[in-house]
């Protein structure tokens, strides 16, 4: 190995040092993609995804599939690494990899920045009930910051069908406990905090999960998500998360379950540690 002083640029992430904060940016990959594609005439959003826009199948001819899935690649890497406020419109037309119609084709400069002055690890929760009509499959979303910007964050589609709003959040928040013991055991090797580290805050808008967390008599009535919610129950009880009721316009996973209004978009996307460059 041959140290090389301080990065600047690594895996095509920009590194910026300012006083106590680190910012890391992929603006000019941004930019080369749009570059890339703007024989397709992009137009500019004030928000990620269009809450008009309802997309399904393609009942049709697949439509310039090898570009729509490069340009979905594109658009993925810069959400896995800078970009969390792009996630839930990444996995929603990501779906329709396979066979892209005119609609899906039709469906920035910000930076992720780190400050010494906040060590909290938070995460957050939420998830969107029964948005893909087509199969009554419900939207998890999950985000944890740490020194006041997003270090992990997903959108995904959940694989078992909710029979209410409670149980899709409840399965958000079983896949979010999941990734917060992982990062627990990464960041207890690298010893940020005192041992034992405390517990981390798991923040949800859904006041009746809330309730089946602290609730250790189970219901089965919800049989289908019984082992969640032992799961749940054994972090809870064991220390790794603790569950705190937020309201949804404070709840920065919000963004990655549904199209949010341009005011919301703003307040989530700053609290998540993206700001203008």
């Amino acid at each position: 190995m041959k140290d090389l002083g301080e990065v600047d640029t690594i895996l095509g992430i920009k590194v910026k040092r300012t006083g106590s904060q680190i910012s890391l940016s992929q603006s000019h990959y941004i930019e080369k993609i749009l570059t890339k594609f703007q024989h397709l005439n992009i137009k500019e959003f004030n928000t990620p995804f269009d809450s008009c826009v309802k997309l399904g199948a393609n009942s049709g001819r697949a439509v310039a599939q090898l570009e729509y899935a490069s340009a979905i690649g594109s658009m993925m890497y810069a959400m896995h690494c800078t970009r969390p406020d792009i996630a839930f419109a990444v996995s929603k037309l990501s779906q329709h990899t396979i066979n892209p119609g005119v609609e899906h084709w039709k469906a920035s400069k910000l930076e992720m920045t780190y400050t010494s002055s906040s060590g909290i690890l938070e995460g957050y929760s939420d998830a969107s009930w029964i948005d893909q009509t087509s199969d009554s499959k419900s939207t998890s979303g999950w985000i944890f910051t740490l020194a006041g910007g997003a270090i992990s964050w997903a959108s995904k589609r959940q694989t078992c069908i909710a029979h209410s709003t409670m149980e899709a959040e409840f399965i958000a928040l079983a896949a979010a406990g999941k990734e917060a013991e992982w990062i627990r055991d990464l960041l207890s090797d690298i010893r940020l905090w005192d041992v034992p580290m405390p517990s981390i805050p798991m923040y949800c808008d859904s006041e009746a999960t809330l309730s089946k967390v602290y609730n250790a008599v189970y219901n089965g009535k919800s049989r289908h998500i019984g082992l969640r919610h032992n799961y749940v129950r054994q972090l809870f009880e064991n220390g790794t998360i603790k569950v705190v009721f937020v309201k949804s316009s404070k709840n920065l996973a919000d963004p990655l379950t549904k199209p949010l209004t341009r005011d919301l978009v703003g307040t989530t996307t700053r609290d998540m540690g993206l700001k203008p460059q």
